[in-house]
């Protein structure tokens, strides 16, 4: 089985497999050079042990700012070219999903309380009324955001496998089929998921309209801003982890590697 049989993984790893894992000693070279010659990218800089990071990362607090930019922020992330190992057709993929998502959400949250506010107001669009509404609705499309990021990228899995390498696992063939195996679990699990969550966002979308003509322009209105600030919010949440971080690579001693774990943590949540 060849790694670049699978077109998601292709071009974004970039190294070969040869036809029969056990076969042939050039083989093995080939993905020994491969595999050397990846350099980390913001995510392996970022998943650094402290005192790998002492010697390795020299980026300052601006480059590691826009390396979570990067990594994190939906539009960033989607068609920003990036030195992933993500599909980046699942990526772009994945912006258009989560708005969907968005928009979804939002009319979920159009209740019997909500179509009597739009009454009362006579039709104008009340944004104190919806802010509860659509804080609630921007924190459940995350932690769906999260499930669906989970099965359908590749990079952690991918990274993985490096590791396994540069510390020259004997088993690293046995690690690259078994890697394969698993993306192809998780893409056959996304594409389910995914295609099943878009007949059930449309159904509702179309019956919602359906039934409510008179709510279009406010569930439009609604899922356009709960989608930007989705788009917003990044570019002041990822100013604090860079601050811990960069405070602690200055000096090495004991307190400043616990200020270096604390800025992983809030920069995975």
């Amino acid at each position: 089985m060849q790694l670049s049989d699978n077109p998601t993984i292709k071009n974004e790893v970039n190294i070969y497999i040869f036809n029969k894992i056990d076969k042939k000693d050039s083989s093995k070279n080939i993905v020994d050079n491969q595999f050397n010659n990846l350099d980390y990218n913001n995510l392996e800089l970022n998943r650094l042990s402290y005192e790998k990071a002492l010697d390795i990362d020299k980026r300052t607090y601006f480059q590691y700012y826009i390396s979570l930019l990067k990594m994190k922020h939906l539009l960033l992330f989607s068609f920003y070219p990036n030195m992933d190992y993500n599909s980046r057709i699942i990526k772009i993929f994945l912006f258009f999903f989560f708005f969907s998502e968005h928009f979804t959400i939002n009319a979920i949250f159009y209740t019997d309380s909500t179509m009597h506010e739009i009454y009362e107001d006579k039709g104008s669009f009340n944004f104190i009324y919806k802010i509860p509404q659509i804080l609630y609705s921007s924190i459940i499309s995350a932690v769906l955001s999260s499930i669906i990021k989970y099965f359908s990228l590749s990079e952690r899995n991918i990274i993985q496998v490096k590791e396994e390498k540069k510390k020259n696992n004997k088993n690293i063939f046995e690690k690259i089929k078994n890697l394969i195996e698993i993306l192809k679990m998780k893409f056959a699990i996304f594409f389910v998921i995914s295609c099943i969550l878009l007949l059930i966002f449309w159904y509702y979308i179309t019956c919602f309209w359906g039934i409510y003509k008179n709510t279009q322009s406010h569930l439009i209105k609604d899922s356009l801003i709960s989608f930007l600030m989705s788009l917003i919010y990044p570019f002041a949440t990822f100013l604090l982890p860079g601050i811990f971080r960069i405070l602690s690579l200055k000096v090495k001693n004991k307190d400043k590697k616990l200020l270096y774990k604390f800025s992983q943590l809030i920069e995975y949540i």
